[in-house]
């Protein structure tokens, strides 16, 4: 795979698991603040897929709050 045609799947591939993961959010927690979407959607993917395992335990806003404090 070129280098041009790996950064778009890349770039793909965040922007999918970014979008679920807010879905995820918005189901888990209410409506998820612009300032915390903008962070997420400056996360890694591995940070974002870790954002999703760990949204399973969170139980209110300041969970995810508290997560994004620490990446």
């Amino acid at each position: 795979m070129t280098g041009f045609v790996a950064r778009f799947t890349e770039q793909g591939r965040q922007q999918g698991e970014t979008h679920l993961v807010l879905r995820q959010l918005n189901r888990r927690l209410g409506s998820v603040p612009d300032a915390y979407r903008q962070r997420i959607e400056s996360l890694l993917v591995e940070q974002i897929e870790t954002l999703g395992e760990d949204l399973l335990d969170f139980t209110g806003p300041a969970d995810l709050e508290a997560w994004l404090a620490r990446h």
